[in-house]
């Protein structure tokens, strides 16, 4: 992509660009002070009396340090699908613009879509779960927006191939949207390091997944300081609050668990994939860079029913076109994947024994 030629606010909604944001009592001082009387809250201290920093500065420093990435180029969210949603109502005109996923994805991309009155235009994955370059771009005109890539893609597990990727960074006029809510699970292969190369790239992370703190809502987003300057203008003024952002930081102090945690679940993972390609119900067991397997069975309804009786629920992929009679299988603890190979077992020999039944009935 020819960096010279990408303009910004030729993406951006008119009225987004024209827009005056609302202004916050804690927006217009953030200074030290020993008492607050501009934002009309109750002044008798509960630890949550005070409205949160709406820019989320303290959070949003420890996030830069360990991401390698300026605080500045940090967009934070109720969850990742507040960012998706932001991204949508800063560049998508409702009933007139669109954008396009990579099928089979995340299913959020086109609900968002729905919500905001954008087209959601697909192009299908090969058989290897990669984009297919031409294919995507082909989908494409001028009124085409976003694109998203979710590497490692949710739900067959796999990271995107980087000169696909970079392909379409190049050729593709709108933002592209890499989705690496996974990518702890790989870590080297993040594209933080090339958002001063393309500034048409915004990226996705998340606390919910490799650091385990799904429950409390915490998106990132990351891109040019235009961006987010941008998305700033729109989300509404205190959208992360103050638990969430005490909890996050606490949390981020504990680099050795996480990244111990990371260490297990990657071996708990290995062993998982060596155990079911070894069961005969189970036809393929995908290659996977996150923390849950996609595997095709034969009958992936049985299977869901029968570990449904043991009190172990999986997600049942089976109806999303190319995913037929898939699951998919998160990785748990040492125990947790205990109990469930013990199931998978008992499953196994059920179906062995059916099987032979129909073999020896054809005789």
């Amino acid at each position: 992509m020819d960096t010279s030629n990408f303009d910004l606010k030729k993406l951006l909604r008119k009225n987004v660009k024209n827009l005056i944001p609302y202004s916050s009592a804690r927006d217009e001082f953030t200074g030290k002070a020993s008492v607050f009387l501009d934002a009309n809250e109750n002044p008798f201290e509960n630890g949550v009396n005070r409205y949160p920093d709406p820019l989320q500065r303290q959070l949003k420093k420890r996030i830069g340090e360990i991401k390698s990435v300026d605080s500045d180029r940090l967009i934070l969210g109720n969850g990742s699908d507040e960012v998706i949603d932001l991204l949508f109502r800063a560049f998508c005109e409702p009933n007139t613009d669109n954008v396009v996923i990579c099928t089979p994805t995340y299913g959020m991309y086109e609900v968002a879509a729905n919500i905001n009155a954008v087209e959601i235009r697909k192009a299908a994955l090969n058989s290897d779960f990669q984009p297919e370059v031409q294919l995507v771009l082909n989908t494409t005109d001028q009124n085409t927006k976003l694109l998203f890539l979710c590497s490692p893609n949710n739900p067959t597990a796999n990271l995107y191939e980087e000169v696909r990727v970079f392909e379409l960074l190049n050729k593709f006029s709108g933002i592209v949207v890499v989705d690496e809510a996974y990518i702890d699970f790989a870590k080297d292969k993040t594209y933080t390091k090339y958002l001063n190369q393309f500034p048409n790239l915004v990226i996705l992370q998340t606390l919910s997944k490799a650091w385990g703190m799904a429950g409390i809502r915490l998106g990132i987003g990351m891109a040019s300081n235009e961006i987010v300057q941008f998305l700033n203008r729109i989300k509404p003024p205190y959208n992360v609050n103050s638990l969430t952002q005490k909890k996050a930081l606490e949390a981020l102090k504990k680099e050795k668990i996480y990244e111990k945690q990371i260490e297990l679940i990657l071996k708990e993972r290995t062993s998982l994939f060596g155990f079911l390609s070894k069961c005969e119900f189970v036809e393929k067991v995908y290659s996977s860079d996150a923390n849950f397997l996609l595997i095709k069975v034969k009958d992936a309804s049985g299977l869901y029913d029968y570990l449904l009786r043991q009190g172990i629920v999986i997600r049942d992929r089976s109806k999303i076109e190319s995913l037929e009679q898939c699951v998919r299988i998160s990785v748990g603890t040492k125990e947790e994947n205990r109990l469930l190979k013990k199931a998978l077992l008992s499953f196994d020999t059920k179906f062995r024994e059916n099987d032979n039944k129909k073999e020896s009935s054809i005789y």
